[in-house]
């Protein structure tokens, strides 16, 4: 076989490596965001939190006022007590660990609630501020914008500050947006 034949593979080896180095001289665009940054001081996660004040705060108020009224009676009962007759003081005692019981339940169930609505709104902003982070960076040319694992970064990479300011433009209240069906689970064995 001539050289001619066996040279033809490193040429284009050559020519391939040629032009993978042309595109990898290509100016890219990284940036990065402080994910945890925006979910302090983006207006949309402190606009959730304030509806959720709004929300479970009556209840907040009735639990503290419940627990107030406890301690009152118990503090009575405890300085009555030695004076009052043993039927009464018996039938105060019941009354008293009922209505503690029934504190603790309610206080429970508030927590439940309050628990699964905040994580409820805080994945609904979640969602909400990934979005906008993808319009902004497509937007402003972005090749790839990295978040959580980022152990160091140049100031001039970090977005944040300009994500922030186009979260401050939009309203505080993020819109509900249908979340995407699940795909239905196949079944074993299928392919």
């Amino acid at each position: 076989m001539s050289t001619y034949f066996r040279s033809i593979p490193f040429l284009a080896l050559g020519l391939c490596g040629l032009m993978v180095s042309q595109q990898a001289s290509a100016e890219i665009k990284v940036g990065y965001v402080d994910f945890q940054k925006l979910m302090s001081e983006a207006p949309q996660v402190k606009s959730a939190m304030q509806s959720l004040q709004n929300e479970f705060g009556p209840r907040q108020r009735e639990l503290v006022a419940m627990q107030n009224d406890l301690k009152a009676r118990d503090e009575r009962l405890a300085k009555e007590g030695a004076i009052m007759a043993e039927a009464d003081r018996a039938k105060a005692e019941k009354a008293l660990r009922d209505e503690q019981r029934e504190f603790s339940r309610k206080g429970g169930e508030y927590q439940d609630d309050i628990n699964t609505r905040k994580n409820e709104e805080i994945g609904k902003v979640q969602r909400y501020l990934l979005d906008e982070i993808r319009t902004y960076s497509a937007a402003q040319g972005f090749d790839l914008v990295l978040g959580e694992g980022v152990f160091y970064s140049k100031p001039q990479l970090d977005i944040t500050t300009q994500v922030l300011e186009l979260l401050k433009t939009k309203p505080s209240i993020v819109p509900n947006t249908p979340r995407p069906a699940a795909a239905p689970a196949k079944p074993p064995g299928a392919k």
